[in-house]
């Protein structure tokens, strides 16, 4: 399984009035972590976008496991958990020193401008192939 590792320090603005990390932020930091997966694959969400290739999340899953705080730098595990012609799912592992803060993943489609689902296998065989990094 390929993976990438992002690592991120967590900013003041991030935490909330009990000190730790607000719930929604850990969402952004998957958005940050997927897009850095893409681009070490060889493609950003702009490029995807400029050929006509969106991918809008249709669904989100998070266990939070511990606590994270303001200046706690985590490292963010993200990976090709499941990949069928229309739908890809992300999974993520948000680390600390080794110790599990969220697990996580997203389900995310391929769709046209339009919105409509396509096999990005079939219709763009050379985008996926440089998204699942085969050769």
């Amino acid at each position: 399984m390929k993976y990438y590792q992002y690592q991120h320090r967590v900013q003041y603005h991030e935490t909330d009035q009990m000190g730790i990390v607000h719930h929604s932020n850990y969402i952004k930091w998957l958005e940050e972590a997927r897009n850095e997966y893409l681009r070490e694959q060889g493609i950003s969400c702009r490029q995807l976008e400029e050929l006509g290739i969106l991918l809008p999340v249709i669904e989100v899953n998070c266990s939070y496991k511990q606590r994270t705080y303001y200046d706690d730098i985590v490292t963010i595990k993200v990976f090709i958990k499941e990949l069928s012609r229309v739908i890809i799912t992300f999974g993520y592992e948000i680390k600390k020193d080794g110790e599990l803060l969220l697990l996580a993943s997203t389900k995310q489609s391929f769709v046209n401008q339009d919105f409509k689902p396509f096999s990005l296998e079939r219709e763009r065989a050379d985008i996926w192939e440089v998204i699942c990094g085969e050769e």
